[in-house]
């Protein structure tokens, strides 16, 4: 759901449905396919040699069917039209919890309320003309997460227009479900990507660690850096793919939900480290929106996240900052 931003994965030179590699060990299994809107590519070594893609369409094609904002007809669809909805899936609420940790541990930087913004700059599902003005004030009175609430068996909004998106955190819960697919069949060894992001466990073949290379958003064709991934999650956010230029203005999908303005900042990405990919994909945005000194302050008191952030200085050349934890990948 969330799109591709500055991710690339330097292990997946070539895929073939259900094609088994070579290995000393057991064979590597290669599956790709498309789904929420973007591509997915798995690697995962199983002795028997199972392709598990039907289980894997199956199940994207649930959480699409709950969480997609691009489907009239999805759980989250129904209740961006009403005051009220009762979950069908496990999936709505399981997002809407991990949602509502972040917004407050990040202070509303990250927030799923966005969503009458974002397509007042022309992004998400309502194709609204690029570049038409747009009324902030209006708007902002229409986000704020906490007018959401929610257990586990439904959620509601204390006040009417609120709508959410979940497309900023929902790709990393799919890949979070895919990755608990391959452990409930025993697989130890397998690497998930989802539109950009990733999670592993294991090895690759003969002992190696999975490698992923994260882009230049300067020059997008070429990798900045290449980092070894164990057993972690990792997620990007950006802002030079997914935007567009209209009236001589820059827009860019990712929205401060404090302010209601585009966020421009000197950050080009944020690329975030942590057990699982919902709670990074979740972050890497809150980040984004913080900006550099903020996610510094933010990570003292947090050991269970690491960040590569990719950022200009004042004379326009790209500088980087990284945490401890990914300075040893």
């Amino acid at each position: 759901m969330k799109p591709l931003f500055l991710l690339l994965i330097a292990c997946f030179p070539a895929f073939g449905q259900g094609q088994a590699g070579t290995s000393s060990e057991e064979p590597m299994i290669r599956l790709t396919g498309e789904a929420q809107g973007t591509a997915y590519h798995i690697k995962y070594r199983d002795g028997r040699q199972r392709t598990f893609q039907k289980e894997i369409d199956s199940l994207l094609a649930d959480i699409d069917r709950s969480l997609s904002i691009y489907r009239s007809d999805s759980e989250i669809s129904e209740f961006n039209r009403s005051m009220s909805h009762r979950f069908r899936l496990p999936h709505f609420y399981a997002v809407l919890k991990k949602s509502a940790e972040i917004f407050r541990a990040a202070k509303g930087a990250f927030d799923p309320t966005v969503l009458p913004l974002v397509e007042a700059y022309g992004f998400g599902p309502a194709r609204r003309p690029k570049g038409a003005p747009v009324k902030v004030d209006s708007l902002l009175q229409y986000v704020g997460f906490q007018y959401i609430t929610f257990d586990s068996v439904s959620v509601a909004k204390q006040k009417p227009n609120i709508r959410l998106d979940l497309n900023s955190i929902a790709q990393g819960y799919s890949v979070d479900q895919v990755a608990a697919l391959l452990e409930a069949q025993n697989i130890q060894h397998y690497m998930v990507e989802i539109g950009g992001e990733v999670r592993t466990k294991g090895q690759k073949s003969n002992g190696q660690p999975w490698t992923i290379g994260i882009e230049n958003p300067l020059m997008p064709a070429q990798l900045q850096t290449t980092l070894k991934m164990h057993d972690r999650a990792m997620t990007t956010a950006g802002n030079y793919r997914n935007r567009y230029e209209a009236n001589g203005q820059v827009f860019s999908h990712i929205i401060n939900p404090k302010t209601g303005e585009m966020e421009q900042s000197a950050i080009l990405s944020v690329t975030v480290f942590a057990e699982d990919a919902i709670t990074a994909d979740g972050y890497d945005t809150a980040f984004f929106v913080m900006g550099l000194e903020a996610v510094k302050e933010f990570l003292r008191t947090r050991k269970d996240m690491d960040v590569y952030v990719l950022y200009t200085d004042e004379a326009g050349r790209l500088n980087t900052f990284s945490t401890e934890g990914v300075k040893n990948l």
